[in-house]
């Protein structure tokens, strides 16, 4: 019997699957870290949003995805239900919602992450965390409106983009706290 790297596996001429047993990495942490397929853009960014680490692959092969999610012990948050079946590894979830903030609701109650969530430390770009920005030190790159009713900021230290609570804070609150209650 051949097996093939990070569990792939393929139906052999006399009906059995051939590969390596299923298998997992990860330890049980406080926090567990995803990795989200192309079809789930929206979702890590979300998840960052909520504090998690989510890396994102825009444009892998479902093989290099498995391989990235074992290599850096992530959970593999995907829709594309032949996966799991085609690669026998564990610690894959194969999300049944289509909606965004039922996808959110998935996630938060598989992993039970309601008591985990950190609003707004994570970059929703490139997924670093965020840092207290003195004002002084930011204020060359905002917009005067900005400066006039803002005194906290944060800066990513991957992309170097600067955050702030404007009015889309509370709007992205009222759907965190949505996932939240009926999670």
């Amino acid at each position: 019997m051949a097996l093939f790297p990070f569990g792939r596996t393929i139906h052999c001429t006399c009906g059995q699957r051939v590969g390596l047993s299923p298998r997992r990495r990860l330890a049980d942490s406080d926090a567990p870290r995803f990795l989200a397929d192309a079809m789930l853009g929206r979702l890590a960014r979300w998840l960052r949003l909520l504090g998690f680490d989510t890396a994102y692959a825009q444009q892998l092969s479902d093989g290099e995805l498995v391989r990235r999610a074992i290599e850096e012990e992530r959970w593999l948050l995907t829709r594309d239900r032949a996966l799991p079946q085609e690669w026998r590894v564990s610690g894959v979830l194969v999300l049944a919602a289509e909606d965004l903030v039922e996808q959110l609701r998935e996630v938060v109650r598989t992993f039970r992450l309601s008591g985990r969530v950190r609003p707004f430390s994570r970059c929703g770009e490139c997924n670093a965390v965020l840092l207290a920005a003195p004002r002084d030190e930011v204020a060359a790159e905002l917009p005067p409106r900005v400066l006039a009713t803002q005194r906290e900021f944060r800066r990513c230290p991957g992309c170097g983009r600067i955050y702030w609570r404007g009015s889309h804070a509370a709007r992205m609150k009222a759907v965190i706290d949505r996932v939240l209650e009926q999670a």
